[in-house]
């Protein structure tokens, strides 16, 4: 941590025993940490260098965060970036890294680093000498933080992450060296229990799953075709059940077990039986839930039948909301099968009650 006068404290916890004013300790860095961390901060800025090349100059640095297992970097820019913008900006890195640039750092006057062009980050205060780190032509910064020795240091460099952090900022997240061999090893791994999965091998996997998506495809087909069928077979035959009030025909019934896609399909099927009219048909699906679809044809619907309304008034039998919809067409949900028949029982007085 940053103390006054420009000195630099370091926080440990005490394991064991009593320290004393005058005693003498021994700090000692851990390397490996040290040098992955190294890698992490050096590839922040060949990051910055790639993103002005790919996204243009107004890409600027507004936070980053390094530490042994992975980095971050936000930066000003107005919109999400491509896959195609992700994969320029990786390619470049690791070019950055095979090139083996030697990283410089000096130490000279602000005046003299803003001549050679480093980049400051915006906000920031700097005293009167400033240290500059530099990679070939590619980039030079200001930065009084670690840094490898040469690029080919950092090994690799994967983007894992690109989001949107606050209006006009985004957020990269990456790993380099060992992280990015770790992050292929999971995905290894995860690409083994998937292959395991599907019970193909890892190679067969993408043409595996393409079967079986066909095959789900097929199953669904089959699927809805037995659906609709016992939909039917549970509608049985309505001739019968066409009734009439004040000169408008209607079928008002009930199906069991019959969700609300393929009562929309026994709708138009009974509308086009009855020709000219109104067509309600109610289903329980379980103890606790109701479905209810109304549809009217366009001739009733000029004498004043509303197929919105008519599910208006009639669906808070079955525990249903107020809903509405299109006067040709409307459904609702309720939670009360037991006032099913009162419903269709009712079916006929709010019919009459728009016509008059």
């Amino acid at each position: 941590i940053r103390l006054k006068g420009g000195k630099i404290g370091h926080v440990g916890v005490m394991t064991k025993g009593m320290l004393k004013k005058g005693d003498k300790v021994t700090l000692s860095v851990n390397a490996a940490k040290r040098a992955d961390s190294c890698k992490n901060h050096s590839a922040t800025h060949l990051l910055q260098g790639a993103l002005k090349e790919v996204l243009g100059s107004h890409v600027q640095q507004s936070g980053s965060y390094v530490d042994p297992d992975r980095l971050r970097f936000d930066f000003a820019h107005f919109q999400s970036m491509t896959a195609e913008e992700l994969e320029k900006v990786e390619k470049i890195v690791n070019e950055k890294i095979a090139e083996a640039i030697p990283v410089v750092t000096q130490v000279m006057t602000i005046d003299e680093a803003k001549k050679t062009g480093a980049t400051a980050l915006f906000g920031e205060k700097y005293g009167e000498t400033v240290r500059v780190v530099c990679m070939g032509e590619f980039s030079k910064e200001f930065c009084g933080g670690t840094h490898v020795a040469n690029t080919s240091n950092i090994g690799l460099f994967k983007i894992i992450s690109e989001s949107g952090v606050a209006a006009g900022t985004r957020r990269i997240e990456a790993l380099t060296g060992n992280g990015v061999l770790k992050y292929y090893a999971q995905l290894e791994e995860t690409l083994k229990e998937a292959a395991k999965a599907a019970k193909a091998e890892p190679v067969q996997l993408v043409k595996k799953i393409v079967a079986m998506n066909d095959e789900i495809k097929s199953l669904m087909s089959e699927n809805e075709k037995l659906k609709a069928e016992l939909a039917n077979n549970a509608l049985g035959d309505t001739a019968g059940d066409i009734k009439e009030v004040n000169g408008v025909k209607y079928i008002a019934t009930k199906v069991d077990g019959v969700d609300m896609n393929e009562l929309r399909n026994l709708g138009d099927k009974l509308k086009g039986e009855i020709g000219s009219g109104v067509v309600v048909i109610v289903s329980a699906q379980g103890a606790d839930k109701v479905s209810v679809i109304a549809m009217a044809t366009d001739d009733v619907i000029a004498k004043g039948a509303h197929a919105g309304n008519l599910i208006k008034a009639l669906a808070p039998i079955v525990g249903g909301g107020g809903g509405g919809g299109r006067p040709n067409m409307a459904q609702a949900g309720g939670k009360n099968p037991a006032g099913i028949d009162e419903l269709i029982a009712k079916v006929p007085d709010t019919i009459l009650a728009q016509i008059g």
